[in-house]
């Protein structure tokens, strides 16, 4: 298993949960090296920008954005599902379609990439 970092702005997105969705949630999201590589289309949603390749991870009604760096998975955003659902809504998108029109979505790496340049969190233990 890899270890989960969160950045201040996923760490702040997270305790805004009560304290038992915060345990379910992190509970469900395990990553390994073997998910990425062999079951990452099916676990995980796929977006990329410049090379650079973000996860989705869903879990009930949260979204756990995140990519693999170093030995890390370092997650940028924990958003509710209804962050994207009027996008999807007032684009006509199906699901399936879902991860290539938020790859192409200048709000979504916005949103990433304030996550991104937020100062990490340093690992606890």
């Amino acid at each position: 298993m890899l270890q989960i970092v969160f950045n201040e702005i996923s760490a702040a997105e997270i305790s805004r949960l009560d304290t038992l969705s915060q345990l379910e949630l992190l509970s469900e999201f395990k990553v390994t090296p073997e998910d990425l590589e062999k079951d990452a289309a099916r676990r995980f949603g796929s977006l990329e920008r410049d090379g650079k390749v973000l996860h989705r991870y869903r879990a009930r009604d949260m979204r756990i954005y995140f990519e693999v760096a170093g030995g890390q998975v370092i997650v940028h955003r924990v958003l509710h599902k209804n962050t994207f659902a009027d996008f999807l809504y007032r684009s006509n998108l199906g699901e399936a379609e879902e991860d290539s029109q938020l790859a192409g979505n200048r709000h979504f790496w916005k949103l990433i990439d304030e996550g991104a340049r937020a100062r990490k969190i340093p690992p606890q233990g």
